[in-house]
C-alpha cells in the first residue's frame, strides 16, 4: 500500500512545498467565501500555495492553476454528552491536527467538544489519502503536511509579526531638552508652519514646531516639512497631532527612524500647554458624572432591555467583532445594503471571482464580492431548525441556540486587506467610522477603473464662495466631496436653560465632593444644524489677489449638484481646552425626509466682481525691499475706536491696526478673530504695509508665476499614478507651488477640456480656466456619464429631497473607544446590526445617530 500511495504522488511532487518562513497558511477562510474548517464541505488547503478554498470554490483553482493536491481540514462540533466532567478539556482525534486555529468563541468552552479531521485530496478524481499517514507518504509530502497542520494560520501570523516588531523607548526619551520659546499649542486649528497642510501634522518635542509629515499614495500625508526641519535642527522626536489619548500618542524619531516610545511624554507634552495628565484622570478615573450617560446611550443604541426579533436570511447576516472592528462592519453592512454596491461586486461575481489573480486574498474586487455574497446570500444567516428550538426549550439552555442561529461572518481577510499599511487601521484599535468610510471610498475608487464605480452614488460637487472683506471682491470654485459634516449649535439647544443649570449643580457638586447631579443631554432642533452650515465662516489666513496681502475672509459652501445617496456626518468630537478629547452628549431631531432644494449652489450673481486669479507669492525673509517701499506710502483709512478697544485688550497697536484694516473696518470682534488667527506671526506686530497700485496690478512681472518652476518628477508620479493626465498633473503643481494638497484642488477646479489636453498645457500654465465649471453650474437633472467623456469626477445630479435608510451610532467617550452599532430600513421595517447579532429594531434612537444615510426620492 505505502508503495501504491507513493506512486500515486510521484508525479504531483514538484507542486507540493513545504512552508517556509514567510508563507501565510489559510486554512482558517476560504478565499472565496467564509467557508471553513466548520462548514459543511470542510476546507481545502493547496500545498503549493497554501491557500484556502470552500468545496464550491477549489474547483475553480484547480482548473485555473492545474494544483491537483489539497489538504482538506474538517472540523466537528458536538455538546458534550450529558454527565461530561465539568471543566474537561475537548476531545481531539488527531492531536497535531488544526494547531493554532481560531476558534469560535461562542462554543470554545466547556459546554462543547471538536473532533478534526484531516486528508490529502488529489484532484480532479478526488483521491483521499487520511491523515496522518507517516509510513506510507513519502518524507517530502509527510514534512509538508506535519508543517501545514502546525502552521500558525495566517491571521495569528500576522498578529504575531506585529507584536513581533515591538516598539522600543528611544533613546532620546530620557534626555531630550526643550526649549523654552513660550510655545503653546492649542487644542485645534493646526497648520503647518511651513505650507497650508492641515491634516498629518508632527509636533517637534524640542522646539514646538508644527509641521507636516510625508506624502502617502492614498491621498493622505504633507509634504514632508517634518522630516526637513529634523535635518535643518537635529531636533529628534516629534508626537503626531490628533493621536493623544490616555494611554499614549504616535511618536517617532527621525533618528531612529522609527516609531518610538516616550515614556515621558505627559511631561513633554505639557512643556507645550497639553495636559495629559488630567486627560489620563478623566479617562480613567470613571466617576459617576462620566459613567452614567454613557451607559444609559449604550443602553438606549443598543435597545437594552427589549426583546428584540433576531431576522435571517439575505441582507441579515451580521458581522463578528475581530476586536476593535465594529467600525468596519457597520459600514459595510450600510454600503451593502445600497444597490449600486450589490450589482458592482455581488452581481459581477462570477466574473470576478473567475478573472481574480492567483492571489485573491489581495485582491480588492474579490475580497469586496465575498464580502457582499457573504452578507447578502443568506448562507450565513440561517434560522435554527424547530427541533432545535423544541429542544432549547426543554432544556432551559442558550447556548446551544446561539451557535445554530447568529454566527455571522469574520471578515479577517478583508479586513487585513483594506487596512494594508494604513497605520491605523491595522491595528487593532478603535477607529472613526467616519474616516474608515473615506478611506473604503478612496479604495472602491483606485480599484474600479474600466469598470462600474459604486461610489459614484456618493460624490458631488460643492460650491464654496470666498469675499473678501476688505474689497467685497468673490472668488467661487468647485471641489468634489462624498459626505456633509454637519455642525452642532450647542446655543441653540431648546433646553438651554435645563443645561446651565445642570452645569451650575455640577460645579456646586464638585466643589462640595457631593454626588453629581444627573446629566442633561442637549436637544438641538436639526433645522438649526442646517442653519449653522450656511452661515458664513471666517476663511483662516486668507490671502486677497485684490489686495494682493492677507486679509479677512469668509466662505460659505452650497451644493453645486446632489448626489443619490447623501451622507451626513454630526460632529460630534471635539477637543476641550485641556486637550481632553470628548464627544458632545446630543439628541438632534434628524428627519426621516430631508429637503436641500434651497442650498443648491447659484454661482455668480448679477453686481458681484470677482477675485483676480492670481497665486500668493513666495515670501522671502530676506527680502525687505518692498516691506520697507512700502512704509512710505500714505496711512490708509482706519476705524481709530475699534483699534483703541483691541490694544485695551493689551494687543500690540500695530497689530491691532493691521487687524482693523483686513477686516475691513468691519468692527472689533471681526478684527479680534484676525488676531487670534494672526498672532503667532513672526511680522504680527510689525507696521502695517499696504500694497501699491502698482503691485497689486495683475500685470506686475513679480507676481506671475514662475516658468521655470519645473515640479518634481516625483510629485507628478503620484498625481499620475491616482489617474490624472501628466499635462494637467505639471499645470496643477506649478499654479500651486509643488504643494500636492493644493495641486489636488487645483485639478478638481481646473478640469480640462478634451480639446486642449496637451496642446494646450504650457498656456494654461499661466492662464487658468476661469468658466471651468460653467457647464456644470448649468444643468437641473442630469448625469454625466462616460458616453460624454468628461475630464473629471463623474457626478449624478438630481433633485435635492432624500429619505433616511440607515445610520451608524457610536457609543463612548470619543472616537478611538467604545462601540459601533447601525440601524437599516429595509422592506419598510428597522433593523439593528449590532456585530453578529441582527434583530428587528424596536426602538430606533435615530436622534443619538454619528453618520446618516439619505437616498434620494424619485422627482414624481
Amino acid at each position: 500500500m505505502a508503495a501504491d500511495l507513493g506512486e500515486l504522488l510521484v508525479p504531483y511532487m514538484p507542486t507540493i512545498r513545504v512552508p517556509r518562513t514567510g508563507d501565510r497558511v489559510y486554512k482558517s477562510e476560504c478565499s472565496f467565501s467564509y467557508d471553513s474548517p466548520e462548514s459543511d464541505g470542510g476546507l481545502y488547503v493547496c500545498m503549493n500555495t497554501f491557500l484556502g478554498f470552500g468545496r464550491e470554490h477549489v474547483e475553480r483553482h484547480y482548473r485555473k492553476t492545474g494544483q491537483s493536491v489539497y489538504m482538506h481540514l474538517k472540523r466537528t462540533v458536538k455538546e458534550k454528552a450529558t454527565g461530561a466532567a465539568g471543566g474537561a478539556v475537548p476531545r481531539r482525534r488527531n492531536g497535531k491536527v488544526f494547531l493554532d486555529l481560531e476558534l469560535n468563541c461562542d462554543f470554545n468552552g466547556d459546554d462543547f467538544e471538536y473532533e478534526d479531521e484531516a486528508k490529502l485530496v488529489i484532484f480532479p478524481d478526488h483521491f483521499e489519502i487520511p491523515l496522518p499517514n507517516i509510513e506510507e507518504l513519502p518524507a517530502l509530502v509527510t514534512i509538508a503536511c506535519d508543517a501545514v497542520l502546525n502552521a500558525m494560520s495566517a491571521y495569528k501570523k500576522q498578529e504575531s509579526d506585529s507584536w513581533e516588531e515591538e516598539i522600543q523607548v528611544s533613546k532620546h526619551a530620557r534626555s531630550l531638552r526643550q526649549q523654552d520659546n513660550g510655545v503653546r499649542i492649542p487644542p485645534s486649528g493646526w497648520k503647518c508652519s511651513k505650507c497650508e497642510m492641515r491634516d498629518n501634522l508632527w509636533l517637534n518635542l524640542t522646539d514646538g514646531a508644527v509641521l507636516c509629515g510625508k506624502w502617502f499614495f492614498d491621498g493622505s500625508g504633507g509634504n514632508g516639512h517634518a522630516l526637513q526641519h529634523y535635518k535643518e535642527t537635529n531636533f529628534p522626536l516629534a508626537v503626531k497631532l490628533g493621536t493623544i489619548t490616555p494611554d499614549g500618542a504616535d511618536v517617532y524619531s527621525f533618528d531612529e527612524e522609527e516609531a518610538v516610545l516616550d515614556p515621558h511624554l505627559a511631561d513633554h507634552l505639557a512643556h507645550f500647554g497639553i495636559d495629559m495628565l488630567q486627560m489620563q484622570k478623566r479617562e480613567n478615573g470613571h466617576t459617576d458624572n462620566e459613567v452614567r450617560p454613557r451607559v444609559t446611550e449604550w443602553e438606549v443604541i443598543q435597545e437594552s432591555g427589549l426583546k428584540l426579533k433576531p431576522v435571517y436570511g439575505s441582507g441579515y447576516t451580521g458581522i463578528r467583532n475581530l476586536g476593535n472592528s465594529c467600525y468596519l462592519g457597520t459600514t459595510m453592512q450600510v454600503l451593502f445594503s445600497i444597490p449600486e454596491f450589490q450589482r458592482a461586486y455581488v452581481g459581477n461575481l462570477q466574473r470576478i471571482f473567475d478573472y481574480s489573480p492567483l492571489d485573491p486574498t489581495q485582491d480588492f474586487a474579490t475580497q469586496m464580492a465575498k464580502l457582499g455574497h457573504g452578507l447578502l446570500s443568506g448562507q450565513y444567516s440561517k434560522p435554527p431548525v424547530k427541533s432545535e428550538l423544541i429542544e432549547q426549550v426543554m432544556k432551559e439552555e442558550h447556548k446551544v441556540l446561539v451557535w445554530h442561529q447568529q454566527k455571522g461572518i469574520s471578515p479577517r481577510m478583508f479586513k487585513a486587506l483594506v487596512s494594508k499599511g494604513h497605520p491605523e487601521f491595522s491595528s487593532n484599535r478603535q477607529q472613526d467610522a467616519h474616516e474608515f468610510f473615506l478611506h473604503m471610498i478612496n479604495l472602491v475608487e483606485r480599484n474600479s477603473a474600466g469598470s462600474e464605480n459604486p461610489s459614484d452614488v456618493f460624490r458631488f460637487l460643492v460650491e464654496e464662495r470666498v469675499q473678501c472683506c476688505q474689497s467685497r471682491k468673490v472668488r467661487y470654485t468647485q471641489r468634489v466631496d462624498y459626505l456633509m459634516q454637519l455642525p452642532v449649535p450647542i446655543e441653540a439647544a431648546t433646553n438651554r436653560e435645563e443645561l446651565i443649570a445642570y452645569e451650575a449643580k455640577r460645579r456646586e457638586a464638585e466643589e462640595h465632593m457631593r454626588t453629581p447631579p444627573d446629566p442633561v443631554r442637549a436637544k438641538i432642533p436639526f433645522t438649526a444644524c442646517l442653519q449653522a452650515f450656511t452661515e458664513p465662516e471666517n476663511v483662516p489666513d486668507f490671502w486677497s489677489s485684490a489686495l494682493q496681502a492677507k486679509s479677512a475672509g469668509v466662505k460659505t459652501s452650497r451644493f453645486a449638484s446632489f448626489p443619490e445617496y447623501l451622507v451626513v456626518q454630526i460632529k460630534k468630537f471635539t477637543f476641550g481646552v485641556d486637550w481632553v478629547p470628548k464627544k458632545l452628549d446630543l439628541s438632534i431631531d434628524v428627519p426621516d425626509f430631508l429637503d436641500l432644494s434651497r442650498l443648491r449652489a447659484t454661482g455668480m450673481q448679477a453686481g458681484e466682481e470677482e477675485l483676480p486669479d492670481l497665486t500668493p507669492p513666495i515670501v522671502i525673509p530676506e527680502d525687505t525691499t518692498d516691506s520697507s517701499m512700502n512704509n512710505f506710502m500714505d496711512s490708509p483709512e482706519i476705524d481709530e475706536s475699534s483699534v483703541m478697544q483691541l490694544a485695551e485688550m493689551g494687543f500690540p497697536l500695530e497689530a491691532c491696526r493691521k487687524a482693523v484694516y483686513y477686516t475691513g473696518n468691519m468692527g472689533p470682534e471681526m478684527a479680534f478673530n484676525w488676531i487670534i488667527a494672526h498672532m503667532e506671526e513672526p511680522d504680527f506686530a510689525e507696521p502695517l504695509a499696504v500694497p501699491s497700485i502698482a503691485e497689486a496690478s495683475p500685470s506686475s512681472p513679480s507676481q506671475a508665476p514662475s516658468l521655470d518652476n519645473q515640479p518634481p518628477e516625483e510629485s507628478v508620479a503620484i498625481l499620475t499614478s491616482m489617474g490624472f493626465p501628466r499635462h494637467q498633473s505639471i499645470q496643477a503643481l506649478k499654479a500651486t507651488n509643488n504643494n500636492l494638497e493644493r495641486a489636488l484642488d487645483w485639478i478638481f477646479t481646473h478640469p480640462d477640456s478634451e480639446e486642449g489636453s496637451e496642446a494646450a498645457s504650457d498656456m494654461a500654465d499661466t492662464e487658468p480656466n476661469d468658466n471651468a465649471f460653467s457647464s456644470a453650474n448649468a444643468h437641473t437633472d442630469s448625469t454625466l456619464s462616460p458616453d460624454q467623456d468628461p475630464v473629471g469626477p463623474r457626478i449624478k445630479d438630481g433633485p435635492g429631497r432624500y429619505e433616511l435608510f440607515a445610520f451608524i451610532s457610536h457609543m463612548g467617550t470619543s472616537t478611538m473607544s467604545g462601540h459601533y452599532v447601525c440601524h437599516i430600513k429595509k422592506e419598510g421595517r428597522w433593523v439593528i446590526y449590532n456585530d453578529h447579532k441582527v434583530c428587528l429594531s424596536e426602538r430606533p434612537p435615530k436622534d443619538l445617530g454619528y453618520i446618516y444615510f439619505y437616498h434620494r426620492l424619485s422627482s414624481s
